[in-house]
């Protein structure tokens, strides 16, 4: 069975917009039983992005999130350096500054692709990013997976995929 690597956006879009925490509880409890059962997970990179914040969402992450749910990013050195040089083999396609916040060292997009590059085995990143292969001012998660085969779904997606329903 796939593991899901989510996304910040996962948790940020879910939290404002969609899935309020104090509205939508189902979708958390839902949330906090694939975390514990190890069927969803993500990075350290962006537990760095939620935790930046001191709101509502990072205090549900750390009161309902399993204590290895964010995976350490600093052994993916091989599979970084595949995701940076499809960036770079693009840069006369992207402006100056998506590449260089996509490929910033605190920014989770591209350390989520190496993630699940590196593990390669059923893991699939899970993201709300929908591909734009013109688009020069931001690169697109989904384009970096297209790019280098890696597979990726959005959120219903993960949720069907899994059989899950709230």
């Amino acid at each position: 069975m796939s593991v899901y690597v989510v996304d910040t956006n996962f948790f940020i879009q879910a939290h404002r917009v969609h899935y309020p925490l104090d509205v939508v509880s189902s979708f958390w409890n839902k949330v906090k039983e694939l975390a514990g059962n190890d069927f969803i997970i993500s990075i350290d990179k962006v537990k760095h992005e939620i935790y930046r914040n001191n709101d509502t969402l990072k205090q549900w992450c750390e009161n309902n999130l399993p204590d290895d749910f964010f995976k350490d990013t600093s052994n993916i050195t091989s599979s970084y350096s595949q995701v940076v040089s499809w960036a770079m083999a693009k840069r006369n396609h992207f402006l100056p500054n998506a590449l260089n916040e996509f490929l910033d060292s605190e920014t989770a997009d591209a350390f989520i692709v190496a993630y699940v590059l590196f593990e390669n085995h059923d893991r699939v990143v899970v993201t709300q990013e929908i591909s734009e292969p013109n688009s020069k001012k931001k690169v697109k998660i989904p384009d970096v997976c297209i790019g280098l085969n890696v597979r990726y779904v959005n959120v219903i997606d993960m949720f069907r995929e899994l059989g899950e329903t709230f």
